[in-house]
């Protein structure tokens, strides 16, 4: 019995060593961006300057945050406050995987440019903070 148990451990264990798919690395770091944006909005120890800021809500089956990305990175305000650097580059790495390492990877459900400026929690997470 033990025999039998130690190879399925080490099969369950490879599994989960498996690399990350395009998809889920461009999802997971969407929601790091946008997690930080909310902490970096809500933050009272940051520059005045970061209530001026675009809206950064990303959705990357929307294919309007191409533009959102691009023009977050291009915002010329608050370059000397150092999180919205960080920020700043880490849209545009996820702009990169997107246009370039992704391409092929990903598809676009809609161009609702809109839809990114006011973000609608999903059903999933509208009943997590109902419980």
């Amino acid at each position: 019995m033990k025999m039998l148990l130690l190879p399925l451990a080490l099969l369950s264990l490879l599994a989960s060593a498996a690399p990350p798919t395009c998809y889920s690395r461009v999802l997971a770091l969407s929601k790091e961006i946008t997690e930080s944006f909310q902490e970096l909005q809500t933050s009272k120890t940051v520059d005045s300057c970061v209530e001026t800021l675009p809206r950064l809500y990303l959705d990357i089956h929307n294919y309007c945050v191409l533009a959102k990305l691009r023009d977050f990175v291009a915002y010329p305000g608050c370059d000397r406050v150092v999180e919205v650097n960080e920020l700043k580059e880490k849209a545009r790495s996820l702009y990169t995987i997107l246009i370039s390492y992704c391409r092929r990877d990903l598809v676009f459900l809609t161009d609702d440019c809109n839809a990114l400026e006011i973000p609608i929690s999903s059903p999933v997470e509208h009943s997590i903070t109902e419980s």
